[in-house]
């Protein structure tokens, strides 16, 4: 998956929480926290991503 689709799959599952939280009044509730875990992921997933950017734009050059 590319950036702009773990964002757009992010923020889906953003606003799922936030209804998902406020129907159970319960942010321990089970569902709930398998919706968060899974917004853990992307956010890891793009954290690597952003991470592994930074390396290959911080590596130096060879220069001859």
């Amino acid at each position: 998956m590319n950036k702009n689709e773990l964002l757009t799959q992010l923020q889906a599952l953003r606003l799922k929480l936030n209804a998902m939280a406020e129907e159970r009044g319960n942010l321990t509730d089970p569902e709930v926290l398998a919706v968060s875990e899974e917004a853990d992921r992307i956010i890891l997933v793009l954290q690597q991503m952003h991470m592994k950017g930074r390396s290959c734009a911080a590596s130096p050059r060879n220069s001859v």
